[in-house]
């Protein structure tokens, strides 16, 4: 198969893609809760964006979806199985990815080495999801036997969504994508973002830049002191002025 092959054979799979439903959720860390009793969904073929204040319990909803950090109450499910606690290592085998806000890349080994790392678990050949990579990323493709730490920071959090999607996930966990970027890499990194949920992969992505991601999003969920505060489509609260007011500055 080839990397248009591959393409084409995700985004056949959307249909059968698997839904996320989180139910009541308490997590933290040693005992401390940080998300408090959190309910959200994330269909298939969706983009959908948490944004909230520091300190809100975004990037620890984010990991205790994906095996990282302490459940205290409440389920996950996805695609109708029961992944509560389950451990990253099984998530990744069940279709889920996760790409962390920092430390997303080794910077001592090559673009290709990363890509490697992030196939592990894939059985065969990888150079099919190499070439997919590489067509979706074109920026990594000239540089891949170039060590990471060479690359810029748009380029490391490209390299950093590619290495989540070589296990072809169904579902795709961004944490802060855009963080430290120049504006013309938000732009860029928001485009790939897309790329992505258009060629069949669902998005659940956590996000600094409120305005850009409600934006773009299909809808979006609001946290607030490990809360979920309101929810409802990505532009409906893009414009709405209370939401304008707290999260994206006025105007």
């Amino acid at each position: 198969m080839t990397a248009k092959g591959l393409a084409a054979a995700q985004q056949a799979s959307t249909a059968a893609a698997k839904d996320l439903v989180v139910e009541a959720l308490a997590a933290g860390y040693t005992g401390v809760e940080i998300v408090r009793g959190v309910s959200m969904s994330v269909q298939p073929g969706e983009l959908v964006t948490i944004i909230g204040p520091n300190g809100s319990g975004k990037s620890t909803l984010l990991k205790s979806i994906f095996g990282l950090v302490s459940i205290y109450a409440g389920s996950i499910r996805f695609g109708g199985t029961d992944i509560t606690g389950n451990p990253p290592e099984k998530n990744v085998r069940l279709g889920l990815g996760f790409t962390p806000q920092t430390d997303n890349v080794f910077p001592s080994l090559t673009i290709e080495e990363n890509l490697r790392m992030g196939g592990y678990s894939v059985a065969g050949d990888l150079q099919e999801h190499f070439e997919f990579i590489y067509s979706l990323f074109p920026a990594l493709a000239d540089r891949r036997r170039l060590p990471a730490g060479n690359l810029s920071g748009g380029q490391r959090q490209m390299l950093a969504m590619g290495r989540s999607l070589m296990t072809s996930p169904s579902l795709l966990l961004l944490d802060e994508p855009s963080a430290g970027l120049s504006p013309k890499f938000v732009d860029v990194v928001f485009e790939h973002i897309l790329s992505i949920r258009d060629r069949g992969t669902s998005i659940l992505l956590v996000e600094q830049n409120a305005y850009i991601a409600l934006s773009v999003c299909d809808r979006a969920y609001v946290l607030a002191t490990g809360e979920k505060q309101l929810e409802g489509p990505g532009k409906q609260l893009r414009d709405d002025p209370e939401i304008r007011r707290l999260y994206l500055g006025g105007g």
